[in-house]
C-alpha cells in the first residue's frame, strides 16, 4: 500500500536517503520546519514503514570481498514446506547479501559476495549446490559495478 506523502515528507525522505546522519536540527532546517514537527513527521514515516531503517553503506572490496555474483537458482518443487526449507537455508548463508523470488526460468536470484573465485567455488560446492531442493544453479559474475548496493530510490519531487 502506497503511503500518502506530501511535499515536505518527500523532501525529508530525499534528505535522509542522501545522508541518514543528518541531525534533527539539520533536517528541520532543510525542510523549513521546527525540530518537533520535523521529528514527528520522521517518526510517522518510520511508523508507516516508509523508512525501513538506517544503514551504513559498506564497501565490499574494503572488507575483502572481491567477487560479486548473481546466482540464479531453480528448485525442484515449490510447495510451502520445500520453499520454506530452501528460504531458511539461504538466509543462513552470510555471503548471500540479497535474496529474491523471481519470474522466468529460475525461481530465485541470490546476490553473493566472496573473497575471490576460489572462495566462491568453495561456497558453491559446499553450500549452494547442497541447498534443499536445488535443481540447477547458474552464476553470473559482476565485472564492473556502476551503481552499487540498492542505490537510492527515486523519490518524486512534489
Amino acid at each position: 500500500m502506497q503511503a500518502d506523502l506530501d511535499r515536505t515528507d518527500l523532501q525529508l525522505l530525499r534528505a535522509l536517503q542522501d545522508n541518514a546522519r543528518l541531525t534533527s536540527g539539520e533536517l528541520a532546517q532543510m525542510a523549513h520546519l521546527s525540530q518537533s514537527p520535523c521529528w514527528r513527521r520522521v517518526k510517522k514515516l518510520e511508523d508507516d514503514g516508509v523508512i525501513g531503517g538506517y544503514h551504513a553503506g559498506l564497501n565490499r572490496r574494503a572488507l575483502g570481498f572481491g567477487v560479486l555474483a548473481f546466482v540464479m537458482v531453480g528448485i525442484d518443487h515449490q510447495t510451502e514446506i520445500s520453499s520454506r526449507a530452501f528460504e531458511d537455508a539461504v538466509c543462513a548463508i552470510p555471503e548471500v547479501v540479497m535474496f529474491h523470488g523471481i519470474s522466468g526460468p529460475a525461481d530465485f536470484i541470490l546476490v553473493v559476495v566472496a573473497k575471490d573465485l576460489d572462495a566462491y567455488s568453495d561456497l558453491l560446492q559446499r553450500k549452494l549446490h547442497r541447498l534443499p531442493g536445488v535443481r540447477h544453479v547458474q552464476t553470473h559474475f559482476s565485472l564492473q559495478e556502476f551503481k552499487g548496493q540498492l542505490g537510492g530510490l527515486p523519490v518524486p519531487v512534489a
